[in-house]
């Protein structure tokens, strides 16, 4: 295990998390702003991809599940993007339809914001998402974050930056959570 809160664990993934994880990304409602829902071969390359960025990084993306339950519901976690030009620690988060609006990407992202700053060295870390992902934005303002930027992205159309630094995230660093 990586990180604990109050209602999840956030860990490694595993080659065992395909079925959990391919019912996750492959759902086109979950998936609505990317290009495409993934198929069988994209989520494998998937878990493949955030294991080889735990060994390159020492992060990445982790399955996020459910303590009372032991359910993998999605992923929450860091990973190195490009995003206008520039390659930047990015918080990202993807939960499962029938788990939306019960708090968890919020719970998670904040953990994995407090876990980022206590074990890595960088100065802030952001998030990014499509300009119509409303959801994700305000996530990304529970946990502290500011719109930094809207920019031109081919991918998107148009993408939002957020981000907060090191000193405002340590004011909001929750006391009594283990997220070593």
């Amino acid at each position: 295990m990586i990180i604990e809160t109050e209602r999840l664990y956030l860990r490694a993934y595993s080659p065992e998390d395909f079925e959990a994880a391919f019912a996750v990304f492959s759902d086109p409602e979950t998936m609505q702003h990317y290009p495409a829902p993934f198929d069988a071969e994209r989520v494998r390359g998937w878990i493949k991809w955030n294991q080889e960025n735990y060994r390159r990084y020492g992060f990445g993306l982790w399955a996020v599940v459910l303590k009372e339950t032991g359910a993998f519901i999605g992923d929450c976690g860091i990973t190195m993007q490009q995003i206008d030009g520039e390659t930047l620690p990015e918080i990202g988060y993807h939960i499962a339809k029938q788990h939306w609006r019960r708090g968890y990407a919020k719970e998670a992202a904040a953990a994995v914001r407090d876990w980022f700053f206590r074990h890595t060295e960088y100065d802030a870390v952001c998030a990014c998402m499509k300009h119509t992902n409303t959801a994700s934005y305000r996530t990304a303002l529970a946990i502290g974050m500011k719109k930094q930027k809207a920019f031109p992205d081919p991918n998107n159309g148009i993408s939002v930056l957020c981000m907060i630094d090191r000193k405002t995230a340590q004011a909001l660093f929750e006391p009594g959570t283990d997220n070593t």
